[in-house]
């Protein structure tokens, strides 16, 4: 199935530009984020305005979130309105959150459950990665998931890496986290 149709959630300072590289790709966003300004920055860039999460979810035939921790992901995912009550068998999940394992393979689990394909996909790359679409993606899910995902992660980045099941593509992320943490602490102790 082409997808066309993508319901974006969070659209903040990594979440704006990705939405904005979608955009010039053709797609037709819905955006959602508590932040109002955000919306209307979306908005501008000539995304269509969802006034909630199931809003952004519903009729769709791909959603992404690019959430602040894995609290915000099995809220927006599993909540009584969130994603996976409002989005249809067969859509497309995508976090790129960078969260903890287990709540990335507790929701995809219970997407997998309602009928849907989802990946876990962190970024690395930082703001200007998202602006320039050179973004790197750790994407975990099964390999269907995956190949579904990854015309979409293209746009949006340079590097589209399948680290293996649910949940690998935070694992990964969190591996690169802390290369980057000691080499930090390297550096502070040569100077």
């Amino acid at each position: 199935m082409t997808v066309k149709n993508v319901g974006f959630i969070g659209i903040g300072n990594m979440g704006s530009p990705m939405v904005r590289n979608l955009l010039k790709a053709g797609y037709r966003i819905k955006a959602f984020d508590i932040s109002s300004s955000a919306v209307e920055n979306a908005v501008v860039a000539g995304a269509i305005a969802a006034s909630s999460v199931h809003g952004a979810a519903s009729n769709v035939e791909a959603v992404i979130t690019m959430l602040p921790s894995g609290i915000h992901v099995r809220e927006v995912y599993l909540g009584e309105n969130g994603v996976i009550a409002a989005a249809k068998k067969g859509t497309l999940l995508v976090d790129s959150s960078t969260i903890d394992v287990e709540t990335a393979r507790n929701v995809i689990d219970a997407a997998t459950r309602a009928g849907m394909d989802m990946v876990d996909a962190p970024v690395s790359g930082g703001v200007a990665g998202a602006e320039n679409a050179t973004l790197t993606f750790m994407v975990g899910g099964t390999e269907i998931a995956f190949q579904r995902a990854k015309p979409i992660l293209e746009h949006m980045g340079k590097a589209i890496i399948h680290a293996g099941g649910p949940g690998n593509g935070q694992a990964a992320k969190t591996c690169n986290n802390m290369i980057l943490g000691g080499s930090m602490i390297a550096v502070s102790e040569a100077f």
